[in-house]
């Protein structure tokens, strides 16, 4: 089969594998989409250090299955199936509880935060636990079923950790891929005013179309200012989805007393400060979302199924295998949404 292998910082080679054979409890996919990530293009780029080479990236891929493992039960070849990245064993404590992505024994296929990282779906193939596989909805295309990690990554953050509600006024810091989704999830579940924040006009003009009520380009002025224009009071959740450090700083600069604030985007190691007296007088909550968890990604399936969440309206660009390259350089690119690639 032919993958995409990561041999050292900005060196990502193409290579025919041997196709993997799955072992007990586990499937091979014929990958047929697999969304292209920030965090691979922070691994390929060097952005984020924490990567051990080979690595054959790619966390977000739907397919066909290609054969099955000994003892699994209930899927076979020729089904549909999403891949859930986050691999867990679903015996330890934290697996009991429904926290499966702290699992004790916890691995990500092409992915991040586990030790164990195990190949990808920039690949022809892929092999994971089955316990991972949720089948296909019909009505999904290939492209945008591979997109329910993200989506459920958005849910998760937005609706699971920080609670959002109905009428609730929303600011999203960062309207790139999860950004989007982070948009479209609220714009579901309620949410009143809904204010995009980006240094793109690009982003914006997206984030209008999917149903940001205002936006704000901190590049033209006081963003601050600009959306205390537009909330009066504050808003009640900010979340953030862009990764740098400075959207964390505004984010925090936006709190007024109660609001609920999710640090979404940024991954990398960097600190930032807070004033802790003004913290606890203001009881602004802080939430954090990493991974998914069965729940989440029943949810986005749901939610991308009855049309509420529609990854068709973000993707901008489709790769073959073959032009992974130029799938990195579209990454680079001011003028891109979601980056998907056809194995």
């Amino acid at each position: 089969m032919l993958a995409a292998v990561l041999r050292d910082f900005n060196r990502l080679e193409l290579e025919e594998r041997p196709i993997p054979e799955p072992g007990p409890g586990e499937v091979l996919v014929r990958v047929r989409a697999c969304g292209f990530c920030a965090t691979d293009y922070k691994a390929i780029r060097g952005i984020r250090r924490n990567v051990a080479f080979p690595l054959v990236p790619g966390h977000e891929p739907a397919g066909v299955v290609a054969a099955v493992g000994p003892h699994v039960r209930g899927f076979r070849d020729g089904d549909e199936v999403i891949i859930q990245p986050s691999g867990y064993c679903g015996l330890c404590r934290n697996c009991r509880v429904g926290l499966t992505h702290y699992c004790d024994h916890a691995y990500t296929t092409g992915g991040d935060g586990p030790d164990d990282v195990r190949p990808g779906s920039f690949a022809e193939y892929t092999v994971t636990g089955a316990n991972t596989l949720y089948r296909k909805p019909a009505g999904l295309s290939f492209d945008a079923a591979c997109q329910a990690e993200p989506v459920s990554g958005a849910w998760k953050g937005l609706i699971q950790m920080s609670q959002l509600s109905v009428g609730d006024d929303v600011v999203v810091i960062g309207t790139g891929g999860i950004g989007a989704y982070c948009l479209m999830v609220a714009k579901a579940a309620g949410a009143g005013r809904l204010v995009a924040v980006d240094v793109s006009d690009y982003a914006l003009e997206t984030a209008r179309r999917l149903g940001a009520t205002h936006t704000v380009n901190p590049s033209q002025g006081d963003a601050k200012a600009a959306v205390y224009d537009i909330l009066p009071d504050g808003p009640d959740l900010v979340v953030e989805a862009a990764g740098p450090v400075q959207a964390v700083k505004l984010m925090v600069s936006l709190l007024r007393r109660g609001t609920r604030w999710n640090l979404f985007g940024i991954t990398t190691h960097e600190p930032f400060e807070l004033d802790g007296g003004l913290m606890h007088f203001l009881e602004a909550r802080m939430d954090a979302s990493f991974g998914t968890t069965p729940l989440a990604m029943e949810k986005a399936i749901r939610l991308m199924e009855r049309g509420l969440v529609n990854p068709e309206q973000i993707i901008t660009h489709r790769f073959p295998l073959t032009d992974i390259h130029q799938a990195v350089e579209a990454m680079a690119s001011g003028q891109k949404n979601k980056v998907i690639i056809n194995p």
